[in-house]
C-alpha cells in the first residue's frame, strides 16, 4: 500500500523533470530574444539579460510581417480545401463503396510515401506550364494535393464508425449523395475536422521545402523568410530567436485553442489504423 502511495508522486516528479528538460530550448530562445546583441554568446546562453531589450522583436516583425501574411493566405485555404476534399473522399470510400474502391484507397494512400524531393523537378515544370509557379495559389494547390492521402485516411476511418443504418435511412427518405453528406455526415464530422485541420495547419505552416523551391522573394512564406533572417556577415541571434518565436505563435495558439477538441477527436477514432 505504501509503495502505491509513492508511485503517484514519483510519476509526477518524473513528468515535471521531463517537462523542464523539454522546455530548456524554449527558455534559451526567450532569453536570447530579449538580450542586446552584445550579450548574446554561447558562454552566456543560460544567463538572464542585464536589461530587457525588445528591439529584436520589432526588427523581426518588420522583416517578417509580409511573409507572415503570405503564410496566412497559404495555410487557411489549403487547410480548408484539403479537409473538405478529404472528407468527401472518406465519405465515398467508407459509405459508398464500389468495385475497385479498396484499390483506389490504397492507391491514394501511396501518395503519403512519395518523398517531396523525388517530385520537385516535374512539379516545378508542371506549375510553370499552368502559370502557378512563384505564387501562393501554386503552393495552395501543392499542399491540397499532397494532403489528400492523409486527410482521406483520417476521414475514412472516422466515418467508418458512423452506423450504415443512418445512411440507409436517409436514402429511403430520398436523400441523395450530397444531401446525406451535407445534412448527416458534416454535422457529425466536427471533431474529425478539428483533428484534420490542426494536422494540416501545422504541417503546412512549418513546411519549408516546397515553399523555398516554388516561391521566390515577396511570395515566400514565413518559414523561408525566417531562414533568410541570418545575415551573410553576422547572425543576429536575438533577432533570429524573436522571429522563430513569432513564427511559432500561430500553431501554438491553435493547439491552445483547440487542443482539447484535438484529443477528443483522436479518442473518437479519427486516426485509428
Amino acid at each position: 500500500m505504501e509503495i502505491r502511495k509513492l508511485q503517484k508522486p514519483l510519476v509526477y516528479l518524473i513528468l515535471m523533470l521531463l517537462s523542464i528538460f523539454f522546455l530548456i530550448p524554449v527558455y534559451v530562445m526567450v532569453i536570447t530574444s530579449i538580450k542586446p546583441l552584445d550579450e548574446v554568446s554561447l558562454t552566456e546562453m543560460w544567463s538572464l539579460p542585464s536589461t530587457i531589450d525588445l528591439s529584436s522583436y520589432s526588427e523581426a516583425f518588420g522583416k517578417l510581417a509580409p511573409n507572415f501574411m503570405n503564410s496566412i493566405y497559404l495555410v487557411v485555404p489549403a487547410t480548408l480545401f484539403s479537409a473538405l476534399l478529404g472528407a468527401m473522399n472518406g465519405y465515398v470510400l467508407s459509405k459508398w463503396k464500389f468495385k475497385g474502391s479498396e484499390f483506389l484507397f490504397t492507391f491514394i494512400l501511396f501518395g503519403m510515401f512519395i518523398p517531396y524531393q523525388s517530385i520537385l523537378i516535374p512539379l516545378i515544370q508542371f506549375l510553370r506550364e499552368i502559370g502557378l509557379y512563384n505564387s501562393i495559389a501554386g503552393l495552395i494547390f501543392v499542399h491540397v494535393v499532397y494532403g489528400l492521402p492523409i486527410t482521406t485516411l483520417m476521414f475514412r476511418n472516422f466515418y467508418a464508425n458512423i452506423p450504415d443504418e443512418m445512411i440507409e435511412s436517409a436514402k429511403i427518405d430520398g436523400a441523395n449523395f450530397l444531401g446525406i453528406f451535407r445534412h448527416i455526415i458534416l454535422p457529425l464530422s466536427i471533431s474529425g475536422f478539428v483533428v484534420v485541420g490542426i494536422w494540416q495547419f501545422t504541417n503546412i505552416w512549418n513546411e519549408f521545402l516546397f515553399a523555398v523551391t516554388i516561391t521566390q522573394s515577396d511570395k515566400q512564406p514565413i518559414m523561408v523568410a525566417l531562414q533568410n533572417l541570418s545575415g551573410s556577415q553576422i547572425v543576429q541571434w536575438n533577432v533570429q530567436m524573436a522571429g522563430a518565436l513569432m513564427a511559432a505563435m500561430p500553431t501554438l495558439f491553435v493547439y491552445i485553442l483547440l487542443g482539447k477538441y484535438f484529443v477528443r477527436g483522436l479518442l473518437a477514432g479519427s486516426v485509428k489504423g
